[in-house]
């Protein structure tokens, strides 16, 4: 099965190794930023949501509209839009992209930050109005006539939307969460599944228990795992640039004011990170763990460090697993995004290639 890459963009340069410069909106980054993704063969790219961050929704109408083919994979927060207006907002902007988008559903990992914005529901509280938000939203993109909803968490009468998404029947819809509430939302609703950097046996165990809270609603998964590629012309020369990204993002924790050892990101995903990272700096031969253990686990924070060729055969390695979307974003995003596209993606979707042929060969002398 072909392979897709997502890559990540933000609405100003920023990274762990580099600080903010400017304001909060740079419009000109943004455009370079999408366009080179597009250049280097990206899928989709991914803008990420946090409570303090630029507004997702008119990044990606900026974005779409200085690219021409390139997807889009809009993070969402359910709990802070009705989801019938969200409905039509995302069926509209489904129309402006030309049917580029994708939508990642984030209950949210974090009270602290869900607070920002006036959430005050617990975690698993969160997982149920994420559950009832899809329901509610995929509804109104498939009713041919008005209706009434009454859950728990909403409320709404004469529910109808003349606006349906341009991909049928509705927008694709991304997930992600490790807890035992999310995963049965996620068997429930995904699209495609998203897993942060694990190990193979980590990711391994939460592909399966995906598939079967899939299975039980008759349905099928497809996944992405998201990693940092740390790429040099040499192994040496990967593993000693890796080396300088955690001194350089020590220096400018020091420098904004974090201290060592500040407390693990809240979710369940951070604390799998975590729980990886304790294995030690390198798990699986290529897995780097150093930046997630330095930041708590937060976001997707883990490394594949090689050459091209030894990166592009550990992923090989995942999609063995069943996992055929890599989300891959760098240290220095917007230079990383052109390494990525000139040798780390052609590698890979060759591998595929090879590896799918001979699968489908091996098929065909078992039938013969």
């Amino acid at each position: 099965m072909p392979v897709q890459f997502i890559g990540m963009i933000q609405p100003h340069e920023v990274s762990e190794t580099i600080a903010r410069k400017g304001p909060a909106v740079d419009s000109a980054y943004v455009r370079v930023f999408a366009q080179a993704h597009e250049h280097a063969g990206f899928d989709r790219i991914l803008v990420p949501a946090s409570s303090s961050s630029p507004d997702t929704l008119l990044t990606v109408a900026y974005a779409a509209s200085v690219t021409e083919k390139i997807g889009f994979l809009l993070a969402h927060r359910p709990g802070f839009v009705a989801p019938t207006l969200a409905a039509r907002q995302l069926a509209t902007l489904d129309h402006y992209t030309g049917g580029r988008l994708a939508v990642h559903y984030i209950s949210g990992g974090s009270d602290e930050d869900q607070q920002r914005d006036g959430d005050f529901l617990d975690h698993d509280q969160r997982y149920a109005r994420t559950d009832e938000y899809l329901e509610l939203l995929r509804r109104v993109w498939t009713a041919d006539k008005p209706f009434d909803h009454e859950g728990a968490h909403y409320r709404a009468k004469g529910v109808w939307s003349e606006v349906k998404p341009l991909q049928q029947p509705f927008v694709p819809i991304y997930f992600g969460g490790a807890s035992a509430p999310a995963l049965q939302v996620a068997g429930k609703h995904a699209d495609v599944y998203a897993l942060w950097g694990e190990s193979l046996a980590q990711a391994g165990d939460l592909v399966r228990r995906v598939r079967a809270e899939a299975t039980l609603h008759g349905r099928e998964v497809q996944f992405s795992i998201s990693f940092r590629p740390i790429l040099g012309k040499t192994e040496e020369e990967a593993w000693a640039r890796a080396d300088q990204i955690l001194e350089d993002t020590r220096r400018l924790r020091v420098q904004q004011g974090y201290s060592r050892g500040i407390g693990p990101q809240q979710s369940e995903g951070a604390q799998r990170l975590l729980a990886d990272a304790a294995k030690g700096d390198r798990v699986d031969e290529r897995l780097w763990t150093a930046i997630a253990r330095e930041i708590g686990g937060r976001s997707n924070s883990t490394s594949l460090v090689g050459t091209p060729e030894q990166v592009a055969d550990a992923l090989l390695k995942y999609y063995d697993l069943g996992i055929t979307t890599f989300l891959i974003r760098g240290f220095d995003p917007l230079v990383d995004v052109i390494d990525y596209g000139r040798e780390l993606l052609p590698l890979v979707r060759a591998k595929v290639a090879e590896r799918d042929r001979q699968a489908a060969g091996q098929v065909a002398l078992k039938v013969a």
